[in-house]
């Protein structure tokens, strides 16, 4: 299953959305334009059918109704997230709408629930029993396992979107997450726990697979291993770099550099799941001569598994990561600012970008300029 197209409404930037999805798209966009707050919506999706999560729990962890709706909302305060999905011959379409209850109350209460099967409504929200007890009108059917039956494989893809914007400061420090206990964190408080609790043949596929990237990428590295702590059983991974001594020496992850645990993380994460995965500036800490191949690396590394790729979503500024010819026009969202909110673009809806990508203009060259702010060599000026 994939997502194939999302529309939005009043979700934070944005008054409106109504794109295409392919299997990859990267998001590009000036600074607080809404690059992260896109990617909230999966995440949004995620939260709602995962364990201890739920439609209230949602909502309130992003601040509640009032900090999740566009500023400039007016005749249509509501919130709409409306999503169509691809499965082999199936598709699937899920629409939600929330609200808050009154002007005073805070507290989310839906507005709509509506799943389509094939062009059939299965689930069409308000009905008469939501109208007798409002209460009902706190959660999804798409949370609740006894009524999800039906359209679970929607609640199930869902489940496994993942998020990763790995900090290596905390991986570093394995202690946040035995005092914490922050299960899946995608800040990377529990990354090393993640590789211990993999099954041994996977653990050391995806370990070898990462070895044989990090051996081309990060100078002298020549072994990457993973092991516990006889005595206190912390988990380490630990690298070894060839010198002038015949065995080289050996590093953990507390003497890696921040550019090489970001690169350990991208690479586990995209072998870890077949779900959709979502990724914020994975050119962060990383050597342009890196960064230019991520979007291939990571086709080879799921082409490598003999899985079918997975969707992936990314945010990036980076020119260098966007000048991956094989980058297509409609891969490519475009986020500019108005008053009114941030409108998304596809690039194929732009011939100005379709025509230069077909003069072999790579797409950084284009969507750069395209998105970001004007005036910019104001910047460099002393004075006003």
């Amino acid at each position: 299953m994939r997502f194939s197209r999302i529309r939005l409404e009043n979700w934070r930037n944005f008054a409106t959305v109504d794109v295409p999805l392919e299997n990859r798209a990267f998001i590009v966009g000036a600074n607080a334009s809404g690059k992260s707050n896109l990617l909230d919506v999966f995440k949004f999706l995620h939260d709602l059918v995962v364990p201890g999560g739920g439609f209230q729990a949602a909502v309130t962890r992003r601040g509640g109704v009032s900090s999740i709706r566009n500023i400039a909302a007016r005749n249509q305060p509501g919130i709409t997230i409306d999503i169509e999905l691809v499965n082999d011959d199936t598709t699937w379409r899920y629409r939600i709408a929330f609200d808050r209850k009154n002007r005073n109350n805070n507290t989310p209460i839906l507005v709509e629930e509506k799943i389509w099967k094939n062009d059939r409504v299965i689930v069409n929200r308000p009905n008469e029993d939501d109208k007798t007890d409002e209460a009902r009108l706190a959660q999804t059917l798409l949370e609740q396992t006894f009524a999800n039956k039906e359209f679970r494989d929607i609640s199930d893809f869902f489940q496994t979107i993942t998020y990763t914007h790995l900090v290596p400061q905390l991986v570093r420090e394995p202690e946040r997450y035995i005092q914490d206990r922050q299960i899946d964190d995608p800040y990377g408080g529990d990354f090393l726990e993640q590789i211990a609790t993999k099954n041994t043949r996977s653990q050391n596929a995806y370990l070898n697979r990462i070895e044989n990237a990090l051996k081309i990428a990060v100078p002298q590295l020549s072994e990457l291993q993973f092991e516990r702590d006889k005595k206190t059983g912390t988990p380490h991974l630990k690298a070894r770099y060839n010198h002038w001594r015949p065995k080289g020496q050996w590093q953990n992850e507390t003497d890696f550099s921040d550019g090489t645990l970001r690169l350990i993380g991208l690479l586990w994460t995209v072998q870890d799941s077949n779900g959709p995965l979502l990724l914020e500036e994975p050119e962060l800490s990383l050597h342009p001569g890196i960064v230019r191949h991520i979007p291939q690396m990571l086709l080879r590394i799921q082409r490598d598994r003999g899985r079918t790729y997975r969707q992936i979503f990314m945010s990036t500024h980076s020119e260098v990561l966007l000048s991956d010819e094989g980058i297509g026009a409609d891969e490519l969202l475009l986020l500019r600012a108005d008053p009114t909110g941030t409108r998304v673009e596809v690039g194929s809806q732009r011939m100005e970008i379709v025509q230069a990508l077909q003069a072999e203009l790579s797409p950084a060259d284009i969507v750069i300029p395209f998105t970001q702010p004007a005036n910019l060599s104001l910047l460099g000026r002393n004075g006003n």
